[in-house]
């Protein structure tokens, strides 16, 4: 899966143009959260959120920027939990690390001297890479009993076997002074984070990039 998402990424750049092609950096701040069956009890996690990108101008107005992020998801829930996902006498600590890859048709709007107010929208492929889930006291999660304080793997079924493959759909708004970037953005999970009665990703971030 990770090497779809590299192939993917590279053969973007390989069919564009580089007459009107630049690249870019960016790094911020996760608070993600759950959404859907289940999600009642989940509060935000902060999180990194690092990646590169390149963007390939049609016009003054429109561009595609298709980029590769490393991303930092889950969620947390609080002592004395009761669901279908998680049954807690713990504080549970729920950490996703995934390879991102989100593909945004940009609109760009010139609104002063060397600014630009940037509105985004695409989907996104995901891919779990690693992470752990965190206990303080006893618990459980799907299938997976909890004494005392532990961690486990996220992903794989020696831990809690939530699914690597998420898809979602990104709106982003950023502004453009110069070459410095300043985005916002928020991502909406259209895949179940594990089997059964269970929620969705949701994301919100907030990032600091360069362009080239």
């Amino acid at each position: 899966m990770k090497k779809v998402f590299f192939t993917v990424f590279l053969a973007l750049c390989c069919t564009m143009g580089f007459a009107q092609l630049s690249f870019n950096v960016k790094a911020g701040l996760n608070l993600s959260s759950y959404i859907g069956d289940n999600s009642d009890h989940s509060k935000f996690k902060p999180g990194a959120r690092v990646g590169v990108g390149m963007e390939y101008q049609f016009t003054d107005l429109v561009s595609l920027q298709p980029s590769l992020f490393f991303s930092q998801k889950g969620a947390k829930y609080s002592e004395g939990y009761d669901g279908s996902i998680i049954d807690a006498d713990a504080d549970v600590k729920i950490n996703q690390l995934y390879l991102e890859l989100p593909i945004n048709v940009q609109l760009r709007f010139n609104i002063a001297d060397n600014t630009n107010l940037v509105i985004a929208t695409g989907p996104y492929l995901a891919c779990g890479v690693g992470g752990k889930t965190k206990f303080d006291g006893g618990a459980s999660v799907g299938s997976i009993n909890i004494t005392g304080d532990d961690k486990i793997d996220t992903f794989g079924n020696d831990g809690l076997d939530y699914n690597r493959f998420d898809a979602g759909w990104n709106i982003g708004l950023g502004v453009e002074f110069g070459r410095i970037l300043v985005g916002l953005d928020t991502q909406l999970g259209f895949c179940k984070v594990m089997d059964g009665n269970a929620p969705h990703n949701a994301n919100i971030d907030i990032t600091l990039g360069y362009k080239f």
